[in-house]
Protein backbone atom coordinates (compact mmCIF):
# COMPACT_ATOMS: atom_id res chain seq x y z
CA UNK A 1 0.00 0.00 0.00
CA UNK A 2 1.41 3.35 -1.01
CA UNK A 3 2.17 5.70 1.82
CA UNK A 4 0.90 9.18 1.10
CA UNK A 5 3.17 12.19 1.17
CA UNK A 6 1.90 14.40 3.97
CA UNK A 7 4.05 17.37 4.93
CA UNK A 8 4.30 18.22 8.61
CA UNK A 9 3.35 21.89 9.00
CA UNK A 10 5.21 24.58 10.86
CA UNK A 11 3.62 26.89 13.41
CA UNK A 12 1.56 28.83 10.87
CA UNK A 13 -2.13 28.97 11.52
CA UNK A 14 -4.51 26.87 9.45
CA UNK A 15 -6.23 29.91 8.00
CA UNK A 16 -2.95 31.50 6.94
CA UNK A 17 -1.83 28.35 5.20
CA UNK A 18 -5.25 28.01 3.62
CA UNK A 19 -4.85 31.50 2.17
CA UNK A 20 -1.39 30.64 0.85
CA UNK A 21 -2.74 27.47 -0.71
CA UNK A 22 -5.63 29.24 -2.37
CA UNK A 23 -3.53 32.12 -3.73
CA UNK A 24 -1.63 29.68 -5.92
CA UNK A 25 -3.13 30.11 -9.38
CA UNK A 26 -3.08 26.38 -10.06
CA UNK A 27 -5.89 25.94 -7.56
CA UNK A 28 -8.30 27.68 -9.93
CA UNK A 29 -6.81 26.68 -13.28
CA UNK A 30 -7.93 23.65 -15.25
CA UNK A 31 -5.63 21.76 -17.59
CA UNK A 32 -6.85 22.01 -21.17
CA UNK A 33 -6.87 18.32 -21.87
CA UNK A 34 -9.41 16.20 -23.64
CA UNK A 35 -11.31 13.64 -21.57
CA UNK A 36 -11.33 9.94 -22.35
CA UNK A 37 -13.76 9.05 -25.13
CA UNK A 38 -17.00 7.59 -23.82
CA UNK A 39 -19.10 4.98 -25.60
CA UNK A 40 -20.88 6.54 -28.54
CA UNK A 41 -18.25 9.29 -28.87
CA UNK A 42 -15.80 7.64 -31.21
CA UNK A 43 -14.06 5.48 -28.61
CA UNK A 44 -14.63 3.02 -25.81
CA UNK A 45 -13.61 2.45 -22.23
CA UNK A 46 -13.22 -1.28 -21.67
CA UNK A 47 -15.32 -2.54 -18.76
CA UNK A 48 -14.36 -6.02 -17.60
CA UNK A 49 -16.48 -8.53 -15.74
CA UNK A 50 -15.69 -8.31 -12.06
CA UNK A 51 -14.30 -11.28 -10.18
CA UNK A 52 -15.76 -11.88 -6.75
CA UNK A 53 -13.89 -9.87 -4.14
CA UNK A 54 -13.52 -10.26 -0.40
CA UNK A 55 -16.39 -7.89 0.38
CA UNK A 56 -18.75 -9.65 -2.06
CA UNK A 57 -21.26 -12.05 -0.54
CA UNK A 58 -21.53 -15.47 -2.17
CA UNK A 59 -25.05 -16.21 -3.35
CA UNK A 60 -24.95 -20.02 -3.43
CA UNK A 61 -24.45 -22.31 -0.46
CA UNK A 62 -26.14 -22.57 2.94
CA UNK A 63 -22.91 -21.74 4.74
CA UNK A 64 -22.78 -18.44 2.91
CA UNK A 65 -26.29 -17.55 4.07
CA UNK A 66 -25.09 -17.90 7.65
CA UNK A 67 -22.19 -15.59 6.83
CA UNK A 68 -24.65 -13.08 5.34
CA UNK A 69 -26.75 -13.10 8.48
CA UNK A 70 -23.73 -12.72 10.76
CA UNK A 71 -22.55 -9.76 8.71
CA UNK A 72 -26.03 -8.21 8.68
CA UNK A 73 -26.36 -8.62 12.45
CA UNK A 74 -22.99 -6.97 12.99
CA UNK A 75 -24.30 -3.79 11.34
CA UNK A 76 -27.76 -3.88 12.90
CA UNK A 77 -28.90 -1.04 15.21
CA UNK A 78 -28.77 -3.31 18.28
CA UNK A 79 -25.12 -4.18 17.75
CA UNK A 80 -24.13 -0.65 16.80
CA UNK A 81 -25.67 0.83 19.94
CA UNK A 82 -23.67 -1.65 21.99
CA UNK A 83 -20.42 -0.64 20.29
CA UNK A 84 -18.41 2.10 22.03
CA UNK A 85 -17.62 5.20 20.02
CA UNK A 86 -14.18 6.13 18.76
CA UNK A 87 -13.52 8.39 21.70
CA UNK A 88 -13.79 5.42 24.07
CA UNK A 89 -11.03 3.50 22.27
CA UNK A 90 -7.32 3.60 22.86
CA UNK A 91 -6.07 6.49 20.69
CA UNK A 92 -2.96 4.45 19.91
CA UNK A 93 -5.04 2.15 17.70
CA UNK A 94 -7.66 3.53 15.30
CA UNK A 95 -7.09 7.24 15.97
CA UNK A 96 -3.35 6.78 15.63
CA UNK A 97 -3.83 5.21 12.19
CA UNK A 98 -6.68 7.51 11.15
CA UNK A 99 -6.36 10.80 13.06
CA UNK A 100 -9.13 13.37 13.04
CA UNK A 101 -9.13 15.46 9.87
CA UNK A 102 -10.01 18.46 12.02
CA UNK A 103 -7.02 17.98 14.29
CA UNK A 104 -4.72 17.59 11.29
CA UNK A 105 -6.23 20.34 9.16
CA UNK A 106 -3.01 22.37 8.99
CA UNK A 107 -1.15 19.27 7.87
CA UNK A 108 -3.75 18.64 5.16
CA UNK A 109 -3.57 22.22 3.89
CA UNK A 110 0.22 22.09 3.81
CA UNK A 111 0.15 18.90 1.73
CA UNK A 112 -2.30 20.45 -0.75
CA UNK A 113 -0.39 23.70 -1.32
CA UNK A 114 0.11 24.51 -4.99
CA UNK A 115 -2.15 21.66 -6.11
CA UNK A 116 -5.61 21.48 -7.65
CA UNK A 117 -7.99 20.16 -5.01
CA UNK A 118 -10.87 18.00 -6.29
CA UNK A 119 -13.59 17.01 -3.81
CA UNK A 120 -15.52 13.72 -3.84
CA UNK A 121 -18.34 13.28 -1.31
CA UNK A 122 -20.54 10.33 -0.42
CA UNK A 123 -24.12 11.27 0.49
CA UNK A 124 -25.76 9.03 3.11
CA UNK A 125 -23.86 9.15 6.38
CA UNK A 126 -21.57 11.90 5.08
CA UNK A 127 -23.72 14.81 3.91
CA UNK A 128 -26.81 13.51 5.67
CA UNK A 129 -27.29 11.32 8.74
CA UNK A 130 -28.26 7.67 8.42
CA UNK A 131 -32.02 7.58 9.07
CA UNK A 132 -34.60 4.81 9.38
CA UNK A 133 -36.44 5.85 6.20
CA UNK A 134 -33.93 6.24 3.33
CA UNK A 135 -36.44 8.43 1.48
CA UNK A 136 -36.08 11.01 4.26
CA UNK A 137 -32.29 11.27 4.32
CA UNK A 138 -32.38 15.04 3.90
CA UNK A 139 -29.31 17.24 4.19
CA UNK A 140 -29.56 20.38 6.29
CA UNK A 141 -29.65 23.88 4.82
CA UNK A 142 -26.29 24.57 6.43
CA UNK A 143 -24.77 21.49 4.81
CA UNK A 144 -26.15 22.50 1.40
CA UNK A 145 -24.69 25.98 1.83
CA UNK A 146 -21.34 24.48 2.79
CA UNK A 147 -21.25 22.19 -0.26
CA UNK A 148 -22.23 25.11 -2.49
CA UNK A 149 -19.32 27.13 -1.09
CA UNK A 150 -17.04 24.16 -1.58
CA UNK A 151 -17.99 23.89 -5.26
CA UNK A 152 -17.11 27.56 -5.74
CA UNK A 153 -13.54 26.73 -4.77
CA UNK A 154 -12.98 23.26 -6.20
CA UNK A 155 -14.50 20.80 -8.69
CA UNK A 156 -16.91 18.83 -6.50
CA UNK A 157 -18.65 15.50 -7.08
CA UNK A 158 -21.26 13.53 -5.15
CA UNK A 159 -20.52 9.80 -5.41
CA UNK A 160 -23.33 7.65 -4.03
CA UNK A 161 -24.90 4.21 -4.22
CA UNK A 162 -28.23 5.96 -4.65
CA UNK A 163 -29.92 6.61 -7.97
CA UNK A 164 -28.40 9.78 -9.42
CA UNK A 165 -31.79 11.49 -9.74
CA UNK A 166 -32.61 10.68 -6.11
CA UNK A 167 -29.31 12.13 -4.88
CA UNK A 168 -29.86 15.26 -6.95
CA UNK A 169 -33.35 15.66 -5.45
CA UNK A 170 -31.70 15.72 -2.00
CA UNK A 171 -28.75 17.99 -2.83
CA UNK A 172 -30.33 20.30 -5.45
CA UNK A 173 -27.07 21.90 -6.56
CA UNK A 174 -26.71 22.01 -10.35
CA UNK A 175 -23.05 23.03 -10.26
CA UNK A 176 -21.84 19.64 -9.01
CA UNK A 177 -20.87 16.38 -10.67
CA UNK A 178 -23.13 13.48 -9.71
CA UNK A 179 -22.10 9.81 -9.81
CA UNK A 180 -25.05 7.64 -8.79
CA UNK A 181 -25.46 3.85 -8.57
CA UNK A 182 -21.96 3.43 -7.12
CA UNK A 183 -20.50 5.45 -9.98
CA UNK A 184 -22.35 3.68 -12.80
CA UNK A 185 -24.36 6.79 -13.72
CA UNK A 186 -22.22 9.92 -14.04
CA UNK A 187 -23.37 13.38 -15.07
CA UNK A 188 -21.56 16.72 -15.09
CA UNK A 189 -22.64 20.17 -13.88
CA UNK A 190 -25.74 21.59 -15.52
CA UNK A 191 -24.83 25.19 -14.73
CA UNK A 192 -22.94 27.52 -12.46
CA UNK A 193 -19.60 25.70 -12.51
CA UNK A 194 -16.35 27.46 -13.42
CA UNK A 195 -14.96 24.07 -14.36
CA UNK A 196 -15.61 21.88 -17.38
CA UNK A 197 -19.24 21.30 -18.27
CA UNK A 198 -20.87 18.26 -19.83
CA UNK A 199 -20.88 19.82 -23.30
CA UNK A 200 -17.11 20.32 -23.14
CA UNK A 201 -16.63 16.69 -22.15
CA UNK A 202 -18.31 15.34 -25.30
CA UNK A 203 -20.82 13.46 -23.21
CA UNK A 204 -22.80 10.63 -24.68
CA UNK A 205 -26.54 11.19 -24.93
CA UNK A 206 -28.74 8.73 -23.08
CA UNK A 207 -32.53 9.02 -23.32
CA UNK A 208 -32.25 12.61 -24.52
CA UNK A 209 -30.23 13.72 -21.50
CA UNK A 210 -26.50 14.42 -21.58
CA UNK A 211 -24.49 12.22 -19.23
CA UNK A 212 -20.80 11.52 -18.95
CA UNK A 213 -20.85 7.77 -18.60
CA UNK A 214 -23.17 4.82 -17.96
CA UNK A 215 -21.05 1.64 -18.19
CA UNK A 216 -23.84 -0.74 -17.13
CA UNK A 217 -26.67 0.30 -19.47
CA UNK A 218 -27.15 -3.26 -20.74
CA UNK A 219 -28.15 -4.35 -17.22
CA UNK A 220 -31.11 -1.97 -16.87
CA UNK A 221 -33.82 -4.52 -17.84
CA UNK A 222 -32.29 -7.13 -15.53
CA UNK A 223 -32.05 -4.70 -12.61
CA UNK A 224 -35.69 -3.73 -13.09
CA UNK A 225 -36.75 -7.39 -13.05
CA UNK A 226 -34.79 -8.10 -9.88
CA UNK A 227 -36.24 -5.02 -8.19
CA UNK A 228 -39.82 -6.09 -8.88
CA UNK A 229 -39.16 -9.65 -7.70
CA UNK A 230 -37.47 -8.49 -4.51
CA UNK A 231 -40.35 -6.14 -3.70
CA UNK A 232 -42.72 -9.11 -3.87
CA UNK A 233 -40.43 -11.53 -2.03
CA UNK A 234 -39.65 -9.24 0.89
CA UNK A 235 -43.21 -8.08 1.57
CA UNK A 236 -43.46 -10.66 4.33
CA UNK A 237 -40.47 -9.23 6.22
CA UNK A 238 -41.51 -6.24 8.38
CA UNK A 239 -39.18 -3.25 8.18
CA UNK A 240 -37.47 -4.24 4.94
CA UNK A 241 -37.38 -1.77 2.08
CA UNK A 242 -36.29 -2.36 -1.52
CA UNK A 243 -34.98 0.64 -3.46
CA UNK A 244 -34.42 0.80 -7.21
CA UNK A 245 -31.23 2.80 -7.75
CA UNK A 246 -31.35 2.41 -11.53
CA UNK A 247 -28.14 0.42 -12.04
CA UNK A 248 -28.32 -1.39 -8.71
CA UNK A 249 -30.93 -2.50 -6.19
CA UNK A 250 -30.70 -1.82 -2.46
CA UNK A 251 -32.40 -3.96 0.19
CA UNK A 252 -32.48 -1.90 3.39
CA UNK A 253 -32.67 -3.84 6.66
CA UNK A 254 -32.01 -1.07 9.18
CA UNK A 255 -35.58 -1.44 10.49
CA UNK A 256 -35.70 -5.25 10.34
CA UNK A 257 -35.69 -7.18 13.62
CA UNK A 258 -32.60 -9.36 14.01
CA UNK A 259 -34.72 -12.50 14.28
CA UNK A 260 -36.01 -11.82 10.74
CA UNK A 261 -32.63 -11.27 9.08
CA UNK A 262 -32.16 -14.93 8.17
CA UNK A 263 -35.54 -14.99 6.42
CA UNK A 264 -34.69 -11.79 4.53
CA UNK A 265 -31.34 -13.23 3.44
CA UNK A 266 -33.09 -16.35 2.12
CA UNK A 267 -35.57 -14.19 0.20
CA UNK A 268 -32.77 -12.23 -1.46
CA UNK A 269 -30.88 -15.43 -2.26
CA UNK A 270 -33.93 -17.05 -3.86
CA UNK A 271 -34.12 -14.19 -6.36
CA UNK A 272 -30.43 -13.69 -7.09
CA UNK A 273 -29.60 -17.34 -7.74
CA UNK A 274 -31.31 -16.90 -11.12
CA UNK A 275 -29.08 -13.95 -12.05
CA UNK A 276 -25.40 -15.01 -12.28
CA UNK A 277 -24.46 -11.68 -13.91
CA UNK A 278 -25.29 -9.84 -10.69
CA UNK A 279 -23.27 -9.73 -7.47
CA UNK A 280 -24.18 -8.97 -3.89
CA UNK A 281 -22.33 -6.67 -1.49
CA UNK A 282 -23.20 -5.16 1.87
CA UNK A 283 -23.12 -1.56 3.01
CA UNK A 284 -24.35 0.17 6.16
CA UNK A 285 -27.56 -1.71 7.02
CA UNK A 286 -28.17 -2.46 3.34
CA UNK A 287 -27.61 -5.27 0.84
CA UNK A 288 -26.57 -4.07 -2.62
CA UNK A 289 -27.25 -5.97 -5.85
CA UNK A 290 -25.00 -4.77 -8.66
CA UNK A 291 -23.79 -5.85 -12.12
CA UNK A 292 -20.64 -7.96 -12.19
CA UNK A 293 -18.73 -5.39 -14.24
CA UNK A 294 -15.46 -4.06 -12.89
CA UNK A 295 -16.79 -0.67 -11.87
CA UNK A 296 -17.19 0.96 -8.47
CA UNK A 297 -16.75 4.29 -6.68
CA UNK A 298 -12.99 4.07 -7.13
CA UNK A 299 -13.35 3.66 -10.89
CA UNK A 300 -15.79 6.59 -10.92
CA UNK A 301 -13.23 8.73 -9.10
CA UNK A 302 -10.58 7.84 -11.68
CA UNK A 303 -12.98 8.53 -14.55
CA UNK A 304 -13.88 11.97 -13.23
CA UNK A 305 -10.24 12.91 -12.62
CA UNK A 306 -9.43 11.84 -16.18
CA UNK A 307 -12.43 13.73 -17.55
CA UNK A 308 -11.22 16.86 -15.78
CA UNK A 309 -7.76 16.47 -17.32
CA UNK A 310 -5.94 15.10 -14.27
CA UNK A 311 -5.28 11.50 -15.34
CA UNK A 312 -1.48 11.80 -15.28
CA UNK A 313 -1.22 15.05 -13.37
CA UNK A 314 1.17 15.40 -10.44
CA UNK A 315 -0.33 18.59 -9.03
CA UNK A 316 -3.85 17.29 -8.34
CA UNK A 317 -5.04 16.68 -4.78
CA UNK A 318 -8.22 14.55 -4.64
CA UNK A 319 -10.11 14.39 -1.35
CA UNK A 320 -12.76 11.69 -0.86
CA UNK A 321 -15.05 11.73 2.18
CA UNK A 322 -17.33 8.76 2.86
CA UNK A 323 -18.65 6.45 5.54
CA UNK A 324 -19.48 3.16 3.83
CA UNK A 325 -17.73 -0.06 2.80
CA UNK A 326 -18.32 0.90 -0.82
CA UNK A 327 -16.25 4.06 -0.28
CA UNK A 328 -13.23 1.88 0.46
CA UNK A 329 -12.76 1.37 -3.30
CA UNK A 330 -12.15 5.11 -3.64
CA UNK A 331 -9.97 5.30 -0.53
CA UNK A 332 -7.77 2.52 -1.90
CA UNK A 333 -7.42 4.25 -5.28
CA UNK A 334 -6.09 7.37 -3.56
CA UNK A 335 -3.69 5.30 -1.45
CA UNK A 336 -2.41 3.50 -4.54
CA UNK A 337 -2.03 6.76 -6.48
CA UNK A 338 -0.18 8.39 -3.60
CA UNK A 339 -2.25 11.53 -4.20
CA UNK A 340 -4.72 13.26 -1.91
CA UNK A 341 -6.39 11.25 0.82
CA UNK A 342 -9.60 9.65 2.02
CA UNK A 343 -11.56 10.64 5.12
CA UNK A 344 -13.75 8.03 6.82
CA UNK A 345 -16.87 9.31 8.61
CA UNK A 346 -17.54 6.85 11.44
CA UNK A 347 -18.15 6.74 15.17
CA UNK A 348 -16.77 3.23 15.30
CA UNK A 349 -13.30 1.85 14.60
CA UNK A 350 -13.09 -0.18 11.41
CA UNK A 351 -10.54 -1.37 8.90
CA UNK A 352 -10.12 1.31 6.27
CA UNK A 353 -7.81 2.61 3.56
CA UNK A 354 -8.73 6.19 4.50
CA UNK A 355 -6.00 8.40 5.95
CA UNK A 356 -8.14 10.48 8.32
CA UNK A 357 -11.45 10.24 10.15
CA UNK A 358 -14.45 12.28 11.25
CA UNK A 359 -17.13 11.09 13.65
CA UNK A 360 -20.26 12.79 12.31
CA UNK A 361 -21.60 14.49 9.16
CA UNK A 362 -21.85 17.63 11.30
CA UNK A 363 -18.07 17.54 11.79
CA UNK A 364 -17.66 17.52 8.03
CA UNK A 365 -20.03 20.47 7.66
CA UNK A 366 -19.02 22.75 10.52
CA UNK A 367 -15.38 21.75 10.66
CA UNK A 368 -13.48 20.77 7.55
CA UNK A 369 -16.01 21.97 4.97
CA UNK A 370 -16.74 25.21 6.79
CA UNK A 371 -13.04 26.04 6.72
CA UNK A 372 -12.50 25.04 3.10
CA UNK A 373 -15.63 26.73 1.78
CA UNK A 374 -14.76 30.37 2.62
CA UNK A 375 -11.17 30.05 1.35
CA UNK A 376 -11.89 31.74 -1.95
CA UNK A 377 -13.57 34.67 -0.20
CA UNK A 378 -10.64 35.04 2.19
CA UNK A 379 -8.16 34.86 -0.67
CA UNK A 380 -9.98 37.48 -2.70
CA UNK A 381 -10.08 39.79 0.31
CA UNK A 382 -6.34 39.41 0.87
CA UNK A 383 -5.59 40.04 -2.81
CA UNK A 384 -8.00 42.94 -3.02
CA UNK A 385 -10.02 41.21 -5.74
CA UNK A 386 -13.63 42.29 -6.00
Amino acid sequence: MTKQNVIIPDAKSGIKMAILAMTNSSIFSMAARKPPPAPGCGGYITIQRKKRRNNDLEINGEARINAWVDSMKASSPTHIKATPSLVDHDPSSFIARNPSALDRFEQIIEASMGKQIVMFLDYDGTLSPIVEDPDRAFMTKDMRKTVRNLAKCFPTAIVSGRCRDKVYSFVRLAELYYAGSHGMDIKGPAKGSKYKKVSELKAEVVSGSSVLFQPASEFLPMIDQVYKQLVEKTKATPGSKVENNKFCVSVHFRCVDEKDLSELAQQVKSVLKEYPKLRLTQGRKVLEIRPTIKWDKGKALEFLLESLGFANCNNVFPVYIGDDRTDEDAFKILRDRGQGFGILVSKFPKETSASYSLQEPTEASYGLFATLGPMETITRAVQGVK
